[in-house]
């Protein structure tokens, strides 16, 4: 197809993808199901597994293997401003509080689903199927156990500040915890990636450019960026300066760590973080985030949807695989987590809602295997397993909270939920009367 073809199909890609996610938005909220879920699933709906096997040749125009990169290109936009959000609203003293449950509770979500994870993989390592052949078994062990550990951290906040749990005991620990497994996931997927490129050296220049990357931004990078930031407000900006330099910081970010042999996200979530908080950048972000979550992002979901081929699924071997994920996922992350929460001396009640949120995966653990999928790390059928476990985990999250606290007092609404919060809903929980 010409690079005109590209563009104009493009533009239905994109009409097409906004549209059903729109309408399984609806659905999803009738049922208490946040958007990522909707999303998720309106990725599925639009890919081979269904779109693709009803309607072949209208799937077939609408989504030409020629335009995939485009879309891809696209969707990296939408998930480096996305991370870069959640990292201004990222909370650094969330890690301080409540230390001793919460380096419990995060332990516990990273050593079982990444044992659980290990295992399985130690199996399926050498298969086709599911790995690369290149791939070594230590390899896919580590991918497999930092998939079983990653835990979906902005639907967690978004559950809780629509709860109205934010700054609560229950809503600190499960945050804290979140974010901690978040980073240690990420970090063996660093691992992992620098070292498959089979160059020792490649994987040094990863792990200790991204550890010198995040010492430099978050102290001279946090400085510089205040000074520029307090200059922009005795000039009185009118946003669009500040706009700009704000999004090139986040696009160098990406950059950097891309460059080094990390991924994208890990610069522009820590240049997010190292951004000075404030009424100027208060600005800038609200005008980020109509446009990141209302239109890059869902071209993700679509993306992942289009490599997601429930087809490939087709035998009872590799339905029992994907049963063993799903369930190696729940026992390694929501009941560790759970047990780890009452031996820390948690109430009942809490260590439940504790490990319902943090089993749950989401976009993080489609961007995870994305990653993996695009590196060569995993095959397509890998990826379909894994998929599937990220909708079940994430599909579980909402109602096995609310079935926890469907005795508990009404939490006042909070007066104001996090931008990046309403990525995972695009309109906050109406308040009470």
């Amino acid at each position: 197809m010409s690079s005109f073809e590209l563009t104009i199909v493009f533009f239905l890609q994109v009409a097409v993808l906004l549209g059903v996610c729109r309408v399984a938005g609806l659905i999803a909220r009738r049922l208490g199901q946040p958007q990522v879920v909707a999303e998720m699933i309106a990725g599925v709906v639009l890919g081979p597994s269904l779109f693709g096997a009803l309607l072949p040749e209208i799937h077939g125009y609408v989504f030409p293997a020629a335009s995939k990169h485009g879309l891809y290109l696209v969707s990296q936009i939408g998930l480096v401003l996305y991370m870069f959000l959640v990292g201004l609203e990222f909370d650094a003293t969330l890690l301080t509080r409540r230390l001793r449950s919460a380096v419990s509770v995060s332990l516990a979500g990273i050593a079982v689903p990444f044992a659980l994870g290990a295992g399985l993989a130690y199996f399926l390592a050498g298969n086709a199927l599911f790995f690369r052949l290149e791939v070594r078994p230590w390899e896919a062990m580590l991918f497999a156990g930092a998939s079983m550990s990653i835990t979906a951290f902005p639907m967690l906040a978004r559950i809780i500040h629509e709860r109205g749990l934010a700054g609560t005991s229950l809503g600190t620990l499960a945050l804290a915890a979140g974010s901690s497994d978040d980073a240690a996931a990420w970090c063996l997927l660093a691992l992992v990636l620098a070292s498959y490129s089979q160059a020792p050296a490649l994987a040094l220049i990863a792990i200790g450019g991204g550890i010198l990357y995040a010492v430099v931004v978050l102290t001279i990078g946090r400085a510089l960026l205040r000074r520029l930031a307090d200059l922009a407000a005795r000039a009185r900006d009118t946003h669009g300066a500040a706009l700009t330099g704000v999004l090139m910081f986040a696009m160098l970010g990406a950059w950097v760590t891309d460059l080094i042999g990390i991924y994208a996200v890990f610069g522009a979530f820590i240049m997010g973080v190292a951004m000075p908080r404030g009424p100027l950048l208060t600005r800038v972000g609200q005008q980020l985030e109509p446009v990141v979550v209302s239109f890059l992002l869902p071209l993700f979901f679509v993306y992942s949807g289009l490599h997601t081929r429930l087809g490939l699924v087709d035998t009872p071997l590799l339905w029992l695989v994907s049963l063993a994920v799903l369930l190696a996922a729940c026992v390694g992350k929501g009941v560790a987590c759970w047990a780890a929460a009452r031996l820390s001396g948690e109430p009942p009640r809490d260590a439940l809602a504790i490990g319902a949120l943090m089993n749950a995966r989401g976009l993080m653990e489609l961007i995870l295997l994305n990653i993996g999928l695009e590196r060569g790390v995993i095959t397509p059928t890998l990826f379909t397993v894994m998929v599937i476990m990220a909708i079940g985990t994430t599909l579980m999250a909402s109602p096995l909270f609310a079935w926890v606290h469907r005795h508990a007092a009404a939490p006042a609404v909070p007066r104001e939920s996090p931008r990046w919060i309403r990525a995972q809903g695009h309109s906050p929980a109406p308040a009470r009367p």
